[in-house]
């Protein structure tokens, strides 16, 4: 029976292990499957009786004592990937020490593939956003938690670092198979260690109010090569969704100011050339210009020169200067005024 399923299970399992796609049909139908969203999970633990080898030393088949079985990655094998070990540090909270400016202006993440879980760490409305907040930049979005709280981890991951870590309070920061990194602060207490392998759903430690912190709430975070961006982008915190299995991102999202918008990638922006780009841009632009002009051409005001006016009363009565009447109307302050004459007053 296994042998009957591996050639179908592992047509998925190509995904996670970043096969090579050559033709516009094979990433058509990875990117598919990619924006496709997944809903929060909860693992439940079953006793299992063997694991087989499948020829690829980085995924096992394990069996269930209740007769199921299913494919999961080897914790030893991922772990020896260089994503593990190049710029780990147990103590610095970002070891990669780059700027924004050097991450590629557009690319994607696989967040869950056929193999790997998701939960999300609380299903709440956020309290507080990501961005500029009292004037100080808020790196990742609060969300209530009661202390004492069970905190789940989002994604299967290592831990990197676990401990109290200034205004972040008790601190447990994850890293991803992808580079991708989550942060979880102001725990009331950590359960792991760092170099601890850890499963979706897994509990790393208990919500609390830790550190720089108004009241009990989890602290929650995601960054790419120590670069922070708006976590929305990857969940939707009051229905627990993940938005992507394939996160594509740009540049900008981490810009403080960038919160999540509604995503508008479409099938086709993915095929898209730079050339193509570049023309989109410039009928955008095209399109973003003809509308100032109309709006500005709609508030365009005229005033009828009337015996006795001066420029001054003019200004006076439609609101503005005489300095702007004149610039308006290619004039100067000691033109003579011709009654019927019309000017722009706005």
């Amino acid at each position: 029976m296994i042998r009957r399923i591996l050639p179908i299970l592992f047509l998925a399992i190509g995904l996670s292990l970043n096969a090579q796609e050559n033709t516009r049909e094979a990433d058509s139908l990875r990117h598919a499957f990619g924006r496709q969203s997944m809903k929060s999970v909860t693992q439940r633990a079953t006793p299992y009786a063997d694991t087989l080898d499948t020829g690829n030393p980085a995924v096992k088949v394990v069996l269930y004592n209740n007769g199921t079985y299913r494919y999961v990655k080897d914790q030893r094998a991922v772990m020896a990937d260089s994503t593990f070990t190049e710029y780990w540090d147990t103590r610095a909270v970002n070891p990669y020490k780059e700027e924004p400016d050097n991450i590629p202006d557009r690319f994607s993440l696989w967040i869950v593939d056929t193999l790997d879980s998701y939960v999300c760490p609380y299903v709440v409305k956020p309290r507080s956003q990501y961005g500029y907040r009292h004037g100080r930049r808020h790196q990742g979005i609060d969300l209530p938690y009661p202390t004492g709280t069970p905190v789940p981890a989002a994604f299967d991951g290592k831990v990197r670092i676990s401990d109290y870590v200034g205004g972040y309070g008790n601190l447990v920061v994850i890293r991803h198979a992808n580079g991708l990194e989550t942060f979880y602060g102001h725990l009331s207490k950590r359960n792991v260690e760092p170099g601890d392998w850890v499963n979706a759903g897994d509990v790393i430690g208990l919500g609390g109010s830790t550190g720089r912190s108004t009241g009990p709430h989890l602290h929650f975070e995601t960054r790419y090569r120590g670069a922070a961006f708006d976590p929305s982008w990857l969940i939707d915190f009051e229905t627990g969704t993940l938005r992507h299995r394939l996160l594509r991102i740009r540049s900008w999202y981490f810009n403080p100011n960038q919160r999540y918008v509604q995503n508008i990638d479409d099938e086709d922006e993915i095929f898209r050339t730079d050339e193509e780009d570049r023309l989109l841009a410039e009928e955008q632009a095209k399109k973003e210009a003809a509308a100032r002009a109309a709006a500005e051409k709609a508030a365009m005001r005229y005033y009828t020169v009337k015996s006795g006016d001066t420029l001054y009363a003019i200004a006076r009565k439609n609101g503005t200067t005489v300095k702007h009447i004149c610039q308006l109307n290619g004039i100067k302050e000691t033109t003579v005024l011709q009654v019927g004459k019309r000017l722009r007053v706005r």
